[in-house]
């Protein structure tokens, strides 16, 4: 098949797309991360593809860049006719093109929408005819995809499950694209939820450094929302997976309370700690996106505890002198066993905490430095030790799903094609349930934490405790690591994540700055059970207070549309 016969089945899904209505009838969809479309017809390159939704005689708002733009940025530009919702996915569209697969070819895109600019075009009649659809229209999303859209395939990384289409959309997508955002494209993600290289794509790189990994596993929406191949992104985290992937990547990253946010229709890792929660440049459209995404689900009924604890919303609680009079005790301990505090690589990190620390007194914050948490070496053991709900949990999920090409675990393993250092880690969950009675162990370990934790905070008057994400910078990419189980690239070095899963704590991660060597650090709040409403204010007045925040060098403005030489 060659780009004209491709160019004219996209024209073909456009066609029929256009005349849908708004809630975005189903669609076929783009194998993006090699950059190829597969059709009933074999592979071939999907370059033009990317060509016929750009090249369709849309006029660009000069004026208008979407480099950095917010929610709020956004909405100003349509109410003030800057931009068109079409020519803001068009302009994101332009950025993947160029940065995904050439330049530093970042690697975080698994599949384009191929109906993106028709429900643009649907959201913009919308907006001329009654204003925006809700508080996300015309938000442009990357979502991980371990969670299902109806349209689109969901691969969990593994090329095992290529093509995959559930047939359904997650809670969380139904609640997003009714506020007015539209799924821009599913990103890369570590496979079945763990580190950042998969059989589905290879490696995702990280945007500050493309020889450096990204975190993971929500690498790919990290590495997607720096590079600003759309406006906020969607990530899951069982043990650190939005967190690392933000802090590596200037990011904002919120781990909410897990009964905050639903998770039906996301491909579980440990249901005790999994949650989905917002990826985004700034706080404030965390805080927007996390007001339409959270609450009760009658499909995940764990999210019943969340009833009455939450704010009318996130959004409108953010104050920029949200520090002032807090209590914020710093945690200077590592809870990484790894962590090489002599290393001039630790130092880097640690004199952007120690800044910091300062910035948060200057803002006005009372800083009990440090604090002691008792048993806190104890946190990485207790995480990695809880193998028992992973089998189980797949295998439910995928027993929902008649079509999945695999039903088990078991499956998944046997057919030999699972990256090595993953298909290690999965056969390590084989044969175990929480029935076991070491699980009970795992149990007891976390309520000690928890109590631990809560006793400091109370003990000391606190709002929050913070440490840095990580105590490491983004360690290299090793040569061998899609072929060897064993692979030593120090992944995950000074790693400080655990904490809250391990207590079930909700934690938010806001960029703090960069070391000498030019690489991004995250500042990571971690507060009570259903605090998000405080860490966001105090993450807000942080992130106002002192701006932090760059873009990625390697993936600058464009000054030009990329599709013109092909109109």
């Amino acid at each position: 098949m060659d780009a004209l016969a491709i160019i004219c089945i996209v024209v073909g899904i456009g066609s029929i797309v256009e005349n849908l209505p708004l809630a975005y009838a189903p669609s076929a969809t783009l194998r993006f991360s090699e950059r190829v479309f597969f059709s009933t017809n074999g592979r071939c390159r999907a370059l033009g593809v990317v060509a016929a939704l750009l090249g369709s005689g849309v006029v660009n708002a000069q004026e208008f860049q979407p480099l950095e733009a917010t929610i709020e940025d956004v909405h100003a530009a349509l109410a003030e006719r800057e931009i068109t919702c079409r020519e803001l996915v068009q302009r994101y569209l332009e950025r993947i093109e160029a940065y995904d697969a050439a330049g530093p070819a970042l690697n975080a895109i698994q599949y384009i929408n191929p109906g993106a600019l028709q429900q643009a075009d649907s959201l913009d009649a919308v907006f001329r005819a009654s204003g925006p659809v809700g508080p996300l229209h015309c938000v442009p999303v990357l979502l991980k995809d371990q969670v299902e859209t109806r349209d689109m395939p969901t691969t969990y990384g593994s090329a095992l499950f290529e093509g995959f289409m559930s047939g359904r959309d997650a809670t969380i997508v139904v609640r997003m694209r009714e506020a007015g955002a539209l799924v821009l494209a599913k990103t890369n993600m570590g496979e079945f939820a763990s580190r950042y290289v998969g059989s589905a794509f290879g490696i995702i790189r990280n945007a500050y450094d493309p020889t450096r990994n990204p975190s993971g596993s929500s690498g790919g929406t990290g590495a997607g929302v720096a590079a600003n191949f759309g406006m906020v992104g969607i990530g899951e985290d069982t043990g650190g997976s939005i967190r690392g992937p933000a802090a590596v990547h200037s990011l904002v990253g919120l781990r909410p309370t897990v009964p905050l946010v639903s998770r039906h229709g996301m491909m579980p890792a440990n249901p005790s700690s999994d949650t989905l929660g917002p990826m985004t440049r700034t706080v404030m459209d965390a805080a927007i996106l996390l007001d339409v995404i959270a609450g009760y689900d009658p499909q995940d009924p764990v999210t019943a505890y969340a009833e009455g604890r939450m704010p009318d919303s996130y959004a409108v609680g953010l104050d920029m002198n949200g520090l002032q009079g807090a209590r914020i005790g710093v945690i200077r301990e590592s809870m990484d066993p790894k962590t090489n505090t002599e290393s001039d690589d630790y130092r880097q990190v640690r004199a952007v905490l120690d800044r910091a620390i300062a910035d948060l007194r200057s803002l006005g914050a009372a800083v009990v430095d440090p604090v002691i948490v008792p048993n806190l070496d104890s946190v990485q053991r207790t995480y990695v030790e809880n193998n028992f709900e992973t089998e189980r949990a797949m295998n439910a999920y995928l027993a929902q799903h008649a079509g999945a090409p695999l039903q088990t675990v078991g499956d998944i393993l046997v057919s030999g094609v699972v990256n090595p250092w993953r298909a290690k880690g999965l056969m390590n969950v084989v044969g175990k349930s929480t029935d076991d009675s070491k699980y009970l162990s795992i149990l007891a370990a976390r309520e000690r934490l928890r109590q631990a934790v809560l006793t400091l905070m109370v003990d000391n008057g606190l709002n929050a405790l913070v440490y840095a994400t990580f105590d490491h910078q983004a360690t290299t990419i090793a040569p061998d690591v899609l072929t060897n189980a064993n692979t030593e690239d120090d992944y995950a070095l000074g790693n400080n994540r655990y904490l809250s899963p391990v207590i079930g704590f909700p934690a938010l991660t806001v960029p703090a700055g960069f070391t000498s060597d030019g690489l991004p650090v995250g500042l990571e709040f971690l507060g009570r059970a259903f605090s998000e409403a405080t860490l966001l204010r105090l993450g807000y007045a942080y992130e106002q207070g002192t701006q932090r925040r760059e873009p990625p060098a390697t993936t600058p403005a464009l000054s030009s549309p990329v599709d013109q030489a092909v109109r």
